[in-house]
Formats: C-alpha cells, structure tokens, sequence
C-alpha cells in the first residue's frame, strides 16, 4: 500500500519571477550596449572584461528568464512535474559559461601586465559609472525575491558581481587619471575575473547537487527515520530517498512496516495520513510516498534495501 501526498501550487510566483527576470535582462542589455562603446572607445581591459562578463550574464539572464517561462507549463503524462527542473539546467548552463569567461579573464590579464596599453582615465570613469548605475538598478529589481530560486539567486549574483566589476573599473579609472599608471586597468581585470570563479563554483556545485538529487540541504534522513517512527503502530523504516526536483520541492519516499493488524483493521490508511503530517510539519516537506508493509513482508525486500 503506497500514497503520495501534495499540495496544489500557483503560478503567480513563477510569473513575478519572469517579469522580475524580464526587467533585469532589459537593463542589462542596455548596460552592455554602452560598455561596448566604451570599451572601443577606451580599449581598457577591465572595461572590456567587464563588458564579456555582463554579456555572458544577460545571456544567463535570457536562460533564466526562458527557464521561468518554461516553469510556467504545466505537467503532462511524460513530463509529471512539468519543467521545473528547467531552472537548475539554465543555472548550470551560466555556471559553466562563467567558468569559462573567469579563466579567459585571468589568462588574458596576465598577459597584459607586462605591457599595459594606454587608457583615458576620464572616458573610463564615465563608463564605469553607467555600468555601476544600470547594475544597481537591475539588482533593486531582484533583490525582493532572489532567494526564491536557483535561476533569481544566480541572477542576482551576477548582477551583484557586474556591479563590483563597474566599481573595480571606476576605481581603476580615478588611479589612472591621479597617478597615471596604466596598470591599474589590468589589476581591475584580474580582481573582476577573480570575483567570477568562485561564483561560478558554487553555482556550479548547487545545481549539480539537484541533479545528482542529493539529499536536500537541512534534510537530516536519520532525523525524519526518529520521528516516523514514533507513529503508532510504526515498526520500521527504510529505503528512505530524499532529493530536490527544483528549489524549494523537496520529495522524500521510504518503505514503512507496520503492525499486520492495521491491515485488516482499517488502520493502515490513518497511518498513512500521520506519515504524511508528520513530514510536512517537522521538515516542510509535503511531496512523500510511503510505501506501507506488513510487519511479514520486509521478508521479500531486496537486500540491497536500506
């Protein structure tokens, strides 16, 4: 005897998300289009790094915001839990386009410090405060709900870090203009490309851990084992999974043996209902499927079964 449990969810977050998304990547490409200019006009590295940077971020952005659209569908016979899990593939997607423009930045970085171009520390200063302007607005719009998930955290992410970039270019630019040394663009790069490999890893290894449906974060398994088994009647647990369809749907299954009576009594399906409010309400954890045993049949289980 197995049940699963759920509750009916909206699409009214899904589509804030989309229309948060949709005015970040509006903003974001209006600031690359002015930071291309810029970086012509200039020829500095950071400018132009920073430029790549928020390039490969408006695309993340454009694979967030279809993410979200495609979160919107409902599910159907092949797809049962729709596209949800589209928003870990476009984080995973901008994970590894991070990690390649990081590695670019700092090869390329480390090739110029030896012969540093001339820079106009004026011209660079007006640029990095566009950036700095567009990237603070975009990151006011999603900032309200970027913990809601992976696709508006790693949006907010890379805005954020946009953000330090145009401040590492302005920064760059005064000591230019002040000191006239020119290196100091190269340094600005080299600090942008090391605010993108961190990022890009953890992004990397969250999203990765969704696929892989490692156990959720604060899911302690043993912990959900103690407490289903103070159920009445409750015998024993196992072949309990636990993973993550997308941010904030955990799921969790277990095998629960029970007293033989509560077969033939009529009680095994109020423990069915307990099994269920128990999870929910302990680790808020409302998608569960419980498969409900005779004391007399872990017998037949698979060994491999834990």
């Amino acid at each position: 005897m197995s049940a699963g449990h759920d509750h009916p969810h909206t699409h009214a977050d899904a589509s804030t998300h989309r229309g948060r998304l949709a005015v970040a990547f509006g903003i974001t490409l209006a600031v690359v289009a002015a930071q291309v200019v810029g970086a012509v006009v200039t020829g500095s590295l950071a400018l132009l790094v920073d430029t790549a940077h928020l390039l490969v971020d408006a695309s993340g952005l454009a694979l967030a915001l279809f993410a979200a659209h495609l979160a919107l569908r409902p599910p159907t016979v092949r797809r049962t839990w729709g596209f949800r899990r589209a928003e870990v593939l476009a984080a995973l997607a901008q994970a590894a386009l991070l990690l390649g423009v990081g590695v670019f930045v700092l090869v390329e970085a480390v090739q110029r410090l030896s012969d540093p171009p001339q820079i106009p520390g004026t011209e660079l200063v007006v640029f990095g405060v566009v950036g700095l302007v567009g990237n603070l607005a975009a990151l006011a719009v999603l900032a309200g709900r970027r913990r809601a998930n992976l696709n508006l955290r790693a949006a907010y992410l890379e805005v954020l870090n946009d953000a330090l970039g145009s401040l590492a270019v302005i920064v760059a630019a005064v000591v230019i203009t002040t000191t006239g040394r020119q290196g100091a663009d190269t340094v600005a790069a080299l600090v942008i490309g090391a605010l993108v490999l961190p990022r890009a890893v953890r992004l990397l290894r969250d999203a990765s851990a969704v696929l892989l449906e490692s156990t959720p974060p604060g899911l302690d398994l043993d912990d959900v084992r103690r407490h289903l088994l103070r159920v009445e009647h409750v015998r024993e647990i196992h072949d309990v999974h636990a993973s993550l369809i997308a941010t904030g749907l955990p799921q969790l299954s277990a095998h629960v043996v029970v007293d033989a009576g509560c077969f033939s009594d009529g009680h095994a399906a109020r423990i069915l209902d307990e099994l269920q409010e128990c999870v929910a309400a302990h680790f808020d954890v409302e998608h569960t499927t419980f498969q409900v045993e005779p004391d007399t049949h872990p017998e037949h289980e698979h060994p491999t079964h834990a």
